[in-house]
Formats: C-alpha cells, structure tokens, sequence
C-alpha cells in the first residue's frame, strides 16, 4: 500500500466517526471539550458554525451522529450527542453580539426564499452576511415551517424556535409572513437575481381504504391535524385513537392525542419492530407515556355504523425472514377489528408544487417533484434552486441545515458568473495537543461511566397542559459526566517514520492492540496481519513510509484507535504525536474577498 496521506482533510474528517456522520459535519468533540470547560456560549457558537439550530436540534435532531460515536467500540451506548448540544443551548450567554451581521453596504443582488423553513433560513444565514438581500416569503402567520407545524410544543418549545429563527431574521434577511407564492412564473417576473425553493413536503399521505370518507370528520391526516393542533385549532380528540404508521410523526400523533384528552392510543404497525422508522427514543418516550404499539397489522378497512367512525379492520400478518433478518415471505393468518373514536395518518408525506407551472423550464419527474442536481440543488431552470424536502423528500432537520449551506454556495457563485459544479474544497487545521511531558490539552483518561438519562416532567403534570416541555435536560452533574465519555476522536495520532526505532513501545503500550509493525503489502494482506483481527472494513489503515530500520511499515487499524495518546506518551523519540484535526467547512462566505465581522471560529 501507499503511505496514507493525512494531510487530505477527507483522512482525518472520517475518523471523527461523529463529524462524518453528520449531514452538515459539526464540530462534535470540540463543542463537547468546550462544555467541559464551562464555555457553554463558544460551545453554541462552534455549533451554529455548521448546525445553526443547536437549542432546536439539541431537541429532536435525529442524531445521525450518534450510531457513528466511537463509544460504541467500548459499550453499547454512544456518548449523548444531541443532549450535550442542548446544554451548550440552554446554558450559553447572551451571544447577540457575536453574530454574523450584514455589511453597511450590499452587493446588489437580491434572493427570494421560498417557505421560512430551516432550509430557508440557512440559505438567508450564509447569505446575509455575505452582502445579499435576501427575501423570505412564508404563507403562514409565523416562521419556522414543518419545525413550528409538525413538531409538538412539548418537545420543542415555542421560546426555543422563535429565537433561533429571529438570529437569522436579525441579520438583516426581510421576512414577509402571510405571503404564499401561488405562481412561481409570477414570482420569477420579479427579477430576484435567484431563488431558493424550500417549501417542505406539506401533503400526507392518504390511505384509499373501504370506508375513508363516511366519516371524514375523525379521520384526520397526520401532518395537517397536527398543524391544527399547533395553531390551536383542533383542542380536542376522541377517547380512543388509532395511529397508523410508525415513523416519527405517528409518534408526535400519538403523544398529543394523549395531552388532547385520548386515554387509549394505539399505534398501528403493519411490520415487525425491526422495521419501524421511528428513532428508537421517540418510541421509548411514547411507551413511556402508556402509547400502545401493536404489529403485523395490514389496515383493511375503516369500520363505520350510522356514518360513525368505529373502527378499523386490520389483516393479520405474518412473516418469514432470511438469515439477515430481511422479509422472504408474508401472508394473511386473520382479522381484527380495533374500535376507535378518530384515527390519524401517519403513513409518509409527499412533495406538493401545484404552484409551480409545467411550462418555464423545470423539470419534474418521478413522483411529480422537481429533477434537483444533489451536488449544487439547482433545477433544471438556472438559477431556481431547492433544498430540505421540498428537494429530495422527507429528511431530518439537520439534512435540511446541510441543504441550505450547499445551496448558498451555488447561489453565491450563480449570481457572481461562476459555475455552480465548481464546489469549494474542505479544508483542515492541524494543532498540536501536547502543553508538556505527559500532559494533554484535553481529558484523555478513559471514562467507564455509563450515558447519562435524560430526566423527564412526570407524567401526571406533563398531560396538565400541551406546552409543557417533557425533557428537562441535564443537571450539572450529568453533562459533567457526560461529556467525559467523549473519546476525543478529533485529537489525532501523528506518526513521523523517520524518528521510529521501531522499539515496539508503541505496540506494547496499546490498550486495544491498534498497531502493527511489518512488511508492507496489499490492504487484504496487512488487515490479515494485523495484531487485533481488523473486523470494520469501511475504516481506512494508516500506512507509514517505509520505515529507516527494517524497511517494514507502520499500520494502524483507525477503527479500534480510542484516541488515548499513550501511544505518544510512550515513544522515546515522539516519532508519534497528537494533534487537533479542524475540518474547515466551506461556506458561501468564504466566496467573499471582504467578508462582514464576525466571521471567526470558536473555541480554538
């Protein structure tokens, strides 16, 4: 094999399994470090780098971060990702200052955003400061999109989301509330300089079932009623309700029917568990407040008497799997009738652009949305651009965050002339990590602490009323513990061939065996040599040159590294060192010769 380069930011960046995981590649560890020194306002500020949400994701991201956390190499538990995020949130300082602000003069180009969704209000985050006037139009009375219609109160607060959305709005972006685009021909006839769709993936899904519309007025669409219910006016529900679906919006369903006056709410699944597409927290939390899940249902038919909803007809399922836990086989073995005052839909959502004519240069294909290039989001009309779901359907937020910075960069470069498939590169920061001997800028004793639970309302006061924020976050003592179960997978292990004796300190030193000396080959044959069985192929090996004593080579296994620094700690010569690897993220205004202020890094 060729020796590794780790001056290529992508080497590194995958080793932070967190970072790598995350849709818009936040600074997890460095925000985690902060929090354990008691920074908690640069530790927001280092998140909203790259996330630009940290009090709302730090509440119901989907924390893709979090199967990535090398903890799980040691435990089964990965370090509370998303919580810590809300500590750095709740616990920060008034930052108003340390925004980024519009400069005194802008640079002449104007920008429509489509919906004040999080896609929208990052496109108008990275723009702003970078000299745009950008323009938001939302149909609603108040911003925020599916964030403030979909997502009930009581996991996310309405102080929290109107905060967030008013740092961006204060930059300086013009918010039109009550202004629903109906003609995107006539929007185009206006002359912004671009335009950035960002409408979302408003329409439920229907179930065409026998018997759907005798009695419409308790058959509700999951993501309309909840709408509903956010802007107060639906303020009540049957005693008994079915959910149909197990994704996460069958869960927000079916926990609000509870605070509506439901005492019997059963979610409806047609597969097992192991099939669900409910984060698996969201699913405890509503068990935890008595929800019932029932599985191997195939809804059939909605039961009426005198046009009175009854019930629901289901199938019966029942499956065969292979030996990777896939279905081979399902088949009906029977029927059961489930009685229920009003059922809810929460069977998907879909894409909806009725407002969009077919006839000025946008494309649309399969399912009837727009053909969006997944590299710069621009459609088939130059210089009409989409993000969030309204671009590739229903994500989490945090994709949506992601969404918006990539289409800020090619806005950027549609408006200034340049080709929008030239993407900026990421780039890295190395620092070292030693302030002496043996002594480390960071905690790098291994923790055996257990993750910290979340401690919640009770449950008697949290159906008192629908605002009631049901996680309470963490105490002191917890985040302090929490955050020392970070591996500090960012501290990265620097190797100089030149200065290796080949000693094997290093090796012997290793607690989990990630380093082996000897003759260089093909990657199938190192991973066969190594000192502990190399099971994650998906982790590159770093190979070193050729070393001066032997000729043989260094190789490390970066799946099982724990980032300890013994390894440097141990080395006679410091032919191995640690070092403090920073993505740097491109953004729009990174495009810009003269930035405004505030264009700084936290925490380093």
């Amino acid at each position: 094999m060729k020796p590794t380069n780790t001056r290529n930011p992508a080497y590194f960046h995958k080793v932070v399994d967190c970072q790598w995981a995350c849709p818009a590649h936040t600074d997890v560890p460095g925000y985690i470090r902060l929090i354990a020194q008691g920074r908690f306002t640069d530790a927001f500020m280092l998140n909203r780098e790259t996330n630009v949400f940290p009090g709302i994701l730090g509440r119901v991201c989907d924390r893709p971060c979090e199967p990535a956390c090398r903890r799980h190499r040691v435990e089964e538990k990965p370090v509370a990702i998303c919580r810590l995020k809300r500590v750095a949130a709740d616990l920060a300082d008034d930052y108003s200052d340390l925004l980024p602000k519009a400069p005194a003069v802008r640079n002449g180009k104007r920008v429509a955003c489509i919906g004040a969704g999080p896609a929208s209000l990052v496109v108008a985050n990275d723009l702003v400061p970078a000299g745009y006037e950008v323009v938001i139009f939302e149909g609603l009375d108040v911003a925020g999109g599916l964030m403030r219609s979909n997502i009930p109160s009581f996991r996310l607060p309405t102080e929290v989301l109107d905060r967030e959305i008013s740092d961006i709005i204060g930059m300086g972006a013009e918010l039109r509330l009550g202004s629903r685009i109906d003609s995107m021909k006539q929007l185009l006839a206006e002359k912004f300089d671009a335009i950035f769709v960002g409408t979302g993936a408003p329409k439920g899904k229907e179930l065409k079932l026998p018997g759907r519309h005798d009695d419409s007025a308790h058959v509700h669409i999951g993501i309309e009623w909840l709408e509903s219910v956010a802007f107060e006016h639906v303020k009540s529900i049957g005693r008994k309700v079915l959910i149909i679906g197990v994704g996460n919006t069958a869960m927000d369903c079916c926990r609000t029917s509870l605070r509506l006056g439901a005492d019997d709410v059963k979610v409806v699944a047609r597969k097992p568990r192991q099939f669900f597409k409910a984060s698996p927290w969201e699913l405890d939390d509503a068990e935890e407040e008595r929800v019932e899940i029932v599985i191997n249902r195939s809804p059939k038919a909605f039961v009426t008497e005198g046009g009175r909803l009854k019930g629901m007809l289901f199938d019966i399922m029942e499956y065969d799997f292979d030996a990777r836990g896939r279905i081979t086989a399902e088949r009906v073995v029977g029927e059961e009738t489930l009685p229920a005052d009003d059922i809810v839909l929460a069977i998907g959502q879909e894409n909806a652009f009725p407002w969009i004519e077919r006839d000025i240069g946008i494309e649309f294909g399969k399912w009837d949305v727009p053909v969006v290039d997944e590299q710069t989001f621009e459609s088939t009309l130059p210089g009409v651009f989409f993000g969030g779901d309204s671009a590739f359907g229903p994500k989490n937020i945090i994709w949506a965050v992601e969404h918006g910075h990539q289409a800020a960069i090619s806005i950027h470069k549609y408006c200034q002339g340049e080709d929008v498939r030239e993407r900026p590169p990421y780039g890295m920061k190395l620092e070292p990590a030693k302030m002496g001997l043996h002594e480390w800028a960071y905690s790098n004793n291994y923790d055996e602490s257990k993750r910290r639970q979340m401690p919640h309302v009770d449950l008697k006061e949290r159906f008192r009323k629908l605002d009631v924020e049901v996680e309470l976050g963490f105490t002191a003592e917890q985040f302090a513990t929490e955050v020392e179960r970070c591996l500090n997978c960012d501290i990265q292990t620097d190797f100089t061939a030149k200065l290796c004796i080949e000693c094997d300190a290093c090796i012997d030193v290793c607690p989990v065996d990630c380093l082996t000396i000897t003759m260089n080959g093909t990657e199938e044959e190192l991973r066969a040599r190594l000192t502990a069985p190399s099971k994650n192929l998906s982790q590159a090996l770093y190979v070193s040159e050729p070393l001066k004593q032997t000729g043989r080579v260094m190789v490390k296994d970066e799946d099982l590294c724990l980032h300890c620094s013994l390894c440097a700690e141990r080395c006679p010569t410091a032919a191995w060192d640690m070092q403090l690897f920073t993505l740097l993220n491109p953004k729009a205004i990174d495009e810009v010769e003269n930035p405004a202020p505030g264009k700084r890094r936290f925490g380093t």
